[in-house]
């Protein structure tokens, strides 16, 4: 219980960075961080945590039950996506792994609406598909959107924040900005300014 409250009252220190209210799968790769001091949070660390985050997010329902093996399903993937971006950002080859990853999650369910009976009105195309199958609906749906935004015409904008130790993702929305939040940028001038005054007084 310990656990979950921290890494909520984390969360609740760092919104989402520039960019994730448009492309799902950046929000998804900043759902764990390394923050200073030693802090750190991941947002899928249990079957509880990542199924808020998956329902925030409308990528499931209320009575879909995630496992544990569902929850490292999900931390699996969003280490392949963390991987594609830090390729993007940094002008490298993704491991071969890592695509095929994706891809296989690209693949792993239907893309188009699946046929149904109904006994009033027929043949009908649906969204549904099965409950036990949510997860990898889910995963497909977070693999698009990581394809979507790495082919782009925001993959020129992707950005690692630019205030270590933290290494969430962002897009430069804003100018030249590379901070993932206020909180970041903020330590990243203070700690500019710590520089220019020892350079000075050296």
């Amino acid at each position: 219980m310990g656990d979950t409250l921290a890494t909520e009252t984390t969360q609740s220190a760092l919104p989402p960075a520039p960019g994730a209210d448009r492309y799902r799968s950046l929000d998804f790769a900043d759902t764990a961080a390394t923050l200073p001091a030693g802090q750190s949070y991941d947002l899928l660390a249990t079957p509880e945590s990542a199924m808020r985050w998956l329902a925030a997010h409308d990528l499931t329902t209320p009575d879909v039950k995630l496992y544990d093996v569902c929850a490292q399903r999900m931390r699996t993937l969003r280490a392949h996506v963390r991987a594609l971006f830090a390729a993007r950002v940094d002008a490298t080859a993704p491991p071969e792994e890592t695509l095929h990853a994706v891809n296989e999650a690209l693949t792993a369910v239907p893309t188009a609406p699946l046929l149904a009976w109904d006994g009033a009105r027929g043949l009908r195309r649906v969204q549904a598909h099965p409950t036990d199958r949510a997860v990898n609906h889910a995963l497909a749906t977070l693999a698009a959107d990581a394809a979507d935004l790495l082919t782009g015409s925001d993959a020129g904008i992707l950005a690692a924040c630019g205030s270590p130790p933290c290494d969430r993702f962002l897009l430069r929305t804003h100018g030249r900005r590379h901070w993932c939040s206020t909180r970041c940028g903020d330590r990243a001038r203070a700690a500019r300014a710590y520089a220019r005054r020892s350079s000075a007084s050296g």
